[in-house]
């Protein structure tokens, strides 16, 4: 087997690990407390941890066998594989519209990074790295206050949270390519406080996806980490690191439509869900009173709505021998029907045998 033929297995094996770790990211965080981020006691979580670990490691295996502009789209096949597995393990269906969206989203990351230039090896200064890791922290800190703003709405929130996700793992693999690049020149554990940031990222990311999948099933949250991840990497690499995209300005102009193909696709599958959310809300019966308000006697009759007995007890005789009907005609108790009556008749023909 040629070494290309073996990154794009290895490409296509670790997007099918990825796409298995998001499945059951989602599934625990359906079946977790509301604002669980680490459900650390899940065997399930941990497998997922697992299965992202996997395919990160196989990810970077097929980069050691293939360029880069190979390896990075094929990575973008996540979302295409999720939501067949998903329907296959955990019998989830994923509607038409859904499906244009993964599709659109999967096809206009591709092109983006296909046209993206190859990685240069410089690598940032102190300053940079200080700079770049305030603004991350601070616009992750910024989407989790937003996310816990607008919990209300599901959908939102997770889209909020999954952009958070993306960002810190884009921001990750910039620090990775610094670290490797200070250890490839001699600079040695210089890039120590790299690494730290490194793992808080890593770290980070992978509980904000977490958090993401509640509320809003796997397609938008798991789409939105995809797309955002490698676009934020890509970004920085134009502005940090002096890459360009292939082709000149023509390339450039192609990478931006293939960025609005994946924009679209996410609006897309934000939408779906949005709508879906929508109609389960509508189409959900009122829920019938409990057991304790249905057979809960009716309140007893005050003394005061009664009418008065007479004095005379001359003036009861032969009531006894009339019929109901007759007693409240004389007493002057207005019709009820027969259902409501039982507890006030009983209660005057108390007041009147006493």
């Amino acid at each position: 087997m040629s070494a290309l033929a073996l990154a794009v297995l290895l490409a296509l094996v670790s997007a099918v690990a990825y796409a298995g770790g998001a499945i059951v990211q989602e599934r625990v965080a359906a079946s977790s407390p509301a604002g669980t981020y680490a459900p650390l006691r899940r065997t399930a979580w941990w497998v997922a941890v697992g299965l992202n670990g996997l395919g990160a490691a196989l990810h970077v295996a097929a980069l050691a066998f293939g360029p880069l502009s190979l390896v990075q789209p094929l990575g973008a096949l996540t979302i295409v594989f999720a939501l067949p597995l998903a329907a296959l393990l955990v019998g989830r269906g994923t509607g038409r519209t859904a499906w244009r969206g993964a599709i659109m989203a999967t096809v206009g990351l591709a092109g983006l990074l296909a046209l993206a230039g190859n990685s240069g090896s410089d690598s940032l200064a102190r300053p940079e790295r200080l700079l770049l890791g305030l603004v991350t922290f601070g616009t992750v800190g910024a989407l989790m206050l937003a996310a816990h703003t607008a919990r209300r709405f599901p959908v939102v929130r997770s889209v909020l949270l999954a952009t958070g996700s993306g960002i810190a793992f884009g921001i990750a693999s910039v620090f990775t390519k610094t670290v490797t690049v200070d250890l490839t020149s001699g600079a040695g554990l210089s890039g120590a406080s790299s690494l730290l940031v490194i793992a808080v990222l890593a770290t980070g990311g992978l509980l904000l996806s977490q958090a993401a999948y509640r509320g809003a099933g796997l397609a938008a949250p798991l789409a939105v980490v995809t797309v955002v991840n490698p676009v934020v990497a890509a970004a920085v690499g134009l502005t940090l690191f002096g890459e360009t995209f292939r082709y000149g300005t023509v390339g450039t102009v192609v990478a931006l439509l293939f960025g609005a193909v994946a924009a679209g696709g996410l609006v897309l599958l934000t939408t779906e869900r949005i709508g879906r959310t929508e109609r389960n809300t509508v189409s959900q019966p009122p829920e019938p009173p409990s057991v304790a308000v249905r057979d809960a006697a009716p309140p007893p009759v005050p003394d005061a709505a009664l009418p008065p007995v007479p004095d005379d007890p001359a003036a009861l005789d032969g009531l006894g021998d009339l019929d109901p009907e007759e007693l409240r005609r004389l007493d002057g108790i207005p019709d009820q029907p027969p259902d409501t009556d039982d507890g006030r008749l009983g209660h005057h023909s108390h007041r009147v045998g006493s």
